[in-house]
Formats: structure tokens, C-alpha cells, sequence
């Protein structure tokens, strides 16, 4: 079945409660370099001089966002994600479509520097939970615009999106990420539909080397599944997601 033009939105969180698998730390590099002892004390002082990240502020996931506030603070975004959260340059996400709790929860995690990004930590460090929030929702009432996915990619991709992979402990990524890949708002879990592969592929690869956002629960499921896949299963994977959308009525849907 051919996979043409699709729809939605931003990065990867696969259900713990469906995974059941705990976080795993890579293994060291047998190849990399050993330690010198000469550079260890200065090491360790920038290490202390570094700031250490804020805890996140459970209660800030109670707050409810205003789409109309959003609209006038989302003025900066647009460079980089679009007027309407679509963005242009699939280095940066598309962020319409994206659910209210996982937009907040990520810019939460820039500004704290559970996430590391230079540029996003400028951005989100002069906003307060509420201006995320908003954010979070101005950007869920936009429409992601449609993406294409890889027919040579489709099978593979597939596969792996809606059924995992056993041999390798890969659980069906929709379990989390639903069959259009739409997300759970409730639980957090990102819209992923229309995706750019170069981004989902960037952070796909980003977390199977060992990058975490933060040492929360939500923060492990990742790097862990993505540490079982190969390069090809990523590459697979990403271009199917972008190929995802929700079915429109009168039409099929591009991946059953």
C-alpha cells in the first residue's frame, strides 16, 4: 500500500507500562580514550562550578494553558517553528498538533537544563509555567501540515510502529504514541504524526548514544528502547512517523 501525504507533530516517549523495561545505561566505549589523572582536579572543579538543574514543580502540570495567550507569546517561536507551529526546516520540530502537557513539560525541561539545547534554554528561561502552558496550548489548536514518508522505509517502519519488535524487546511504538500517532494528552505522550524524520531520526540516534532528558521515569523510556535499534530501524521508524496522519473520512488511511 502506497504511503503518501500525511499528517502532525514533535519527538518520542514510548509508555512505561507498556515497555516494562528499565532504563539501561550504555556501555562504556572500550575504544575511548582513559582518563588523564593530570586534568582530573580541574575537570572536577568546572564540574562543581556547573549549575546544578532545578527540580521540576510537580504542581506546574496542574495549570491550564490559554490557546489566546499563547498566540501573542508564540511571536518569538515563529523564526524557527513556523507562525503556526509548523515549521519549515526539519532541523526544528513542528510543534502544531502537539498536545498542551507535553509542549509545557519540554520547555520546562530546557529552562531547568534537564534538557540540554543552548538555544532553547535562552527562550524558555524567561518563561513562567503558565507562559508554557499557554504556549502549549496555542500550539494544540494548529493543525500540523502533512508529511511523506519512505515506500521503501513503509515495511520496516511499520512493522515496528504497530507491532515493535519482540527479538530485539522493542514494544509497538502506537501504544503509546497511538495508530496516527496522535499521542495521550493525559499521560503526556507527544503527537508524533507528521514528524520530520531528519528531527525524529536526530533525537532517535541522540538517545540511543546515551542523551537523557532529566532522570525521571518518562526521561528513561526512551534511550532505552532507542538503544536496541539500528541505525536502518531508526532511519525506518522516523519516515514513518512523518508519513503518519489521522484518516479523513471518504478516504483510507496511508498506514493500516
Amino acid at each position: 500500500m502506497s504511503f503518501r501525504r500525511v499528517h502532525v507533530h514533535c519527538l518520542l516517549a514510548l509508555c512505561a507500562l507498556v515497555s516494562g523495561m528499565a532504563f539501561a545505561q550504555a556501555p562504556a566505549d572500550p575504544a575511548a580514550p582513559a582518563a588523564d589523572p593530570a586534568t582530573a582536579p580541574a575537570d572536577a572543579a568546572v564540574a562543581a562550578a556547573a549549575p546544578a538543574p532545578v527540580p521540576l514543580d510537580p504542581a506546574d502540570a496542574l495549570l491550564v494553558g490559554d490557546a489566546a495567550a499563547g498566540e501573542t507569546k508564540s511571536a518569538v517561536c515563529a523564526a524557527c517553528h513556523g507562525m503556526d507551529g509548523n515549521s519549515t526546516d526539519p532541523q526544528y520540530p513542528k510543534l502544531a498538533g502537539q498536545n498542551e502537557a507535553y509542549t509545557a513539560r519540554q520547555l520546562s525541561l530546557f529552562k531547568h537544563m534537564h534538557r540540554q539545547n543552548p538555544i532553547m534554554l535562552g527562550f524558555a528561561s524567561t518563561l513562567s509555567a503558565q507562559d508554557m502552558h499557554d504556549l502549549g496550548a496555542f500550539y494544540a489548536t494548529k493543525s500540523p501540515s502533512p508529511g511523506v514518508a519512505d515506500d521503501a522505509l513503509l515495511a520496516r517502519g511499520q512493522a515496528l510502529y504497530r507491532g515493535g519488535d519482540a527479538g530485539l524487546g522493542v514494544p509497538a511504538c502506537m501504544a503509546c504514541h497511538g495508530p496516527a500517532g496522535g499521542g495521550m494528552a493525559g499521560a503526556g505522550y507527544p503527537h508524533l504524526g507528521g514528524q520530520w524524520t531528519d528531527y525524529v531520526s536526530a533525537k532517535l540516534t541522540e538517545w540511543k548514544n546515551g542523551t537523557t532528558w532529566g532522570s525521571d521515569l518518562k526521561a528513561k523510556i526512551m534511550p532505552d528502547i532507542a538503544g536496541r535499534l539500528s541505525e536502518a530501524d531508526i532511519a525506518a521508524v522516523a519516515s514513518y512517523v512523518e508519513g503518519l496522519h489521522a484518516a479523513q473520512s471518504g478516504t483510507r488511511t496511508a498506514a493500516p
